[in-house]
């Protein structure tokens, strides 16, 4: 039974990042006026925590004299707004996850450590009265300082010296010699938000990008979801651009979301270009200071765009006005590990919640989406031609079979590169495969280089002399004779990306090739380099994995060839056809974007197959559409919803018993409405040495699979056996492995 306090006693029921589904009960020291949101510092075991005030309470279930006081309270002020913990709430209990954890998912890693919430001194410049007027081009013999007098007086508005930083190298020099000439001078920070936004109106708007704009502005101000259908080259970021330059006129803040850490770089330049206000990034590759800055500068209303990857959505805004998504299909919009949750679906309850409309960007829109435009629920704004004069590229499947390779490469396909070279024109080859091959073989005994902590190949990685799995990243030397056999001759079977490289080198050895994928790009800063100098029209062959395929404009890249389409059109996962038409409609958009004319060529062993003659003869929404006809007959999501419950352990036998204990328990909710799948092996079934076996739910209604949880998941962390294996639960999966 609760136990009631003395009336003087106050109950701080606190969220703390552990993997238990509880709140926990504290007892006040004193009676300071306080509210949910705040830090506070607790005990708990033999050590402290951090936690989040979630409710004060009179009552508990535990006796009043069985409670701990608190350490102390951090924050004077929430952190987070009642908005925001509403916002993690729903995630927690959606997603079936942890609410202490949820809540430090939110948090960047100084604020869960303790750490004051206050922001660093920042210093600003601005220009003098003579600055404003004086000709940066008689400063030609200081360069550097030519350069930044420029940036400022594009500006016209003080700048902040961390945005100094990533405009320009060396800049403090600069900086510091324009003050002593009397050019720049220390300010007072300006208003960023409520600052006239923008340096230039943009580009002229087609008619199909003027009533998107109009439809999305009526919206502000209320929550709508907006699906911004364009074909590659559309012109959707103009669209985002001019949206956002009214946001900004209205004193509003802007949430943009990419996939992807590569799309960052440009797209803040873009950004920075073009708006005359204070915009901050946030994603996984900056330090701790720098994401808390970002976070609380965004808290503060100090910023006026946040451009981020998934994590970023759940910042805390001051006065958020319009949240966008950029390649909504996108899976790396779906986290994968921790708090599965995704960002397209959480950004449009985040919308609902506060009020601000939701523009969800894509050539290739998920099916999902699609089925949410058909029924109603978002509005669909499409783009169906390329902006200013481009056109869209044409089409070409090239039938390999018979035909001698080059490492890939077919006679037609290098007369075609030749041919685009010799009008100074450029080339981007698409290979999904980083490395130099996936498979390393015994000639004469057939033994395969296998991970011996992955059901996999160890992918050869030659130029390091290196095997090395791209599942759980454990690598040894490249073996110079067989293992097993001691004498046989190993073999390279299959292509990467670095053994494509070589080939070309040597066939185009005038040309200047550029290799993007992860093992090129890991250096800080190497990918903006590469990338100003295809923009610079210093690259001749372009050729890279997946981060090429979307959000990338090549003025001058007129011929793309994909090198393997095959490779994608074979899996046991429903979500597989889907995938593979989005990557190869993204990657073929990254052709004739400018005044020139694109060619897409797609080599394949087999040009008959439907999808491929669907995407060529017909586009992505010919294919989309009956996608969706075969999920509705076979009752896949979008017409049914999932929860893939994983579960691995070190021993091969703990995984299936657990779940053979969840099936027990499902049987006695005897659920009608929830079908249950499994328990199986996962399609690898060894990863990073661990067992892996996988149970599906599914159901058409949501509701059912949600009750259903909420009764399973506590019972689950009852059970017998649990501390032998870990298991999590993935809500609306987006692959089955």
């Amino acid at each position: 039974m609760p136990t009631s306090p003395s009336a003087a006693a106050r109950i701080f029921r606190v969220a703390l990042p552990l993997p238990v589904f509880s709140l926990f009960d504290y007892l006040a020291i004193d009676d300071e006026p306080i509210c949910p949101g705040v830090r506070l510092e607790v005990p708990f075991g033999k050590g402290h925590k951090i936690a989040v005030l979630m409710e004060i309470s009179t009552t508990s279930p535990v006796a009043v004299e069985k409670l701990k006081p608190i350490l102390r309270v951090i924050d004077r002020e929430a952190l987070l707004t009642k908005q925001d913990l509403a916002l993690l709430q729903w995630v927690g209990h959606y997603y079936h996850h942890p609410l202490g954890q949820v809540i430090s998912t939110a948090l960047p890693a100084g604020l869960r450590q303790g750490n004051t919430a206050a922001l660093p001194q920042t210093r600003y410049l601005a220009l003098t009265d003579m600055g404003k007027n004086f000709d940066a081009s008689s400063l030609k013999r200081a360069p550097q300082q030519k350069n930044l007098l420029e940036q400022f007086q594009a500006h016209t508005s003080a700048l902040p010296e961390t945005q100094l930083a990533s405009l320009q190298n060396n800049w403090r020099t600069a900086a510091k010699a324009l003050i002593g000439k009397g050019l720049l001078m220390p300010a007072d920070a300006p208003d960023m938000v409520v600052q006239a936004p923008a340096h230039n109106t943009g580009l002229s708007c087609n008619a199909d990008q003027q009533a998107a704009i109009a439809a999305v502005t009526d919206s502000f101000g209320k929550f709508r979801v907006f699906l911004l259908d364009g074909v590659t080259g559309s012109g959707k970021t103009e669209v985002y651009m001019q949206l956002i330059a009214i946001a900004l006129a209205r004193g509003l803040q802007v949430l943009v979301l990419v996939p992807e850490i590569t799309l960052t770089p440009q797209l803040e330049a873009r950004f920075r270009q073009r708006f005359n206000v204070s915009i901050t990034v946030s994603h996984s590759k900056l330090t701790d200071p720098q994401r808390q800055t970002a976070w609380l500068q965004i808290r503060q209303g100090e910023c006026a765009i946040l451009l981020g990857t998934r994590s970023a959505l759940f910042t805390p805004f001051k006065n958020l006005g319009l949240v966008i998504l950029d390649e909504e299909h996108d899976t790396s919009f779906k986290q994968q590990e921790g708090l599965r949750f995704s960002a397209r679906d959480v950004a449009v309850v985040r919308g609902k919640q506060l009020g601000v409309p939701v523009v969800l960007g894509s050539a290739t829109p998920a099916l999902e989406s699609l089925c949410n435009a058909a029924n109603g629920r978002y509005q669909h704004l499409r783009l169906l031609k390329r902006a200013g004069v481009a056109v869209q590229p044409s089409l070409q499947l090239l039938d390999i079979r018979n035909q001698r390779l080059q490492e890939g490469l077919s006679e037609p396909l290098l007369a075609a590169i030749r041919g685009t070279l010799a009008k100074h024109e450029q080339v981007l080859l698409f290979l999904n495969r980083r490395g130099f091959a996936p498979t390393l073989i015994c000639h004469s005994c057939a033994w395969v280089a296998r991970c011996r902590r992955c059901d996999a190949n160890l992918v050869i990685h030659r130029h390091e002399q290196r095997l090395r799995c791209h599942h759980c990243g454990s690598e040894q030397a490249l073996p110079k004779h067989c293992p097993a056999c001691k004498t046989g001759e190993l073999t390279a079977l299959g292509l990467g990306t670095e053994r494509v490289g070589q080939v070309l080198a040597a066939i185009f050895p005038d040309k200047t090739i550029v290799r993007l994928d992860r093992d090129t790009t890991q250096r800080k800063g190497a990918l903006e380099n590469y990338l100003e100098q295809i923009n610079a029209g210093k690259v001749d062959i372009i050729l890279g994995t997946q981060m090429l395929a979307k959000g990338h404009h090549f003025a001058n890249v007129t011929l793309v060839a994909l090198l393997d389409v095959d490779s994608g059109l074979f899996s046991i996962d429903f979500h597989a056809p889907e995938k593979l038409a989005q990557l190869l409609v993204q990657v073929s958009g990254r052709a004739g974007r400018a005044e020139k004319p694109g060619k897409v060529v797609m080599q394949t062993r087999r040009p008959d197959h439907p999808l491929l003659l669907a995407l060529i003869h017909s586009g992505y929404h010919s294919f989309a559409q009956t996608a969706l006809a075969e999920r509705q007959e076979a009752g896949l999501p979008p017409y049914s919803h999932q929860v893939l419950m994983r579960v691995q352990a070190a021993s091969e036998d703990a995984p299936l018993a657990f779940l053979n204990a969840v099936v027990a328990l499902l049987q006695q909710h005897a659920q009608t409405k929830v079908e249950v799948l499994g328990p199986a092996a996962a399609p690898m079934a060894k990863r990073a040495g661990l067992y892996r076996y996988q149970l599906l739910l599914q159901s058409q209604h949501r509701q059912a699979l949600h009750r259903l949880l909420d009764k399973l998941v506590p019972q689950m962390e009852a059970m017998k056996g649990k501390q032998k294996v870990r298991w999590s639960l993935d809500v609306d999966p987006v692959d089955l492995y």
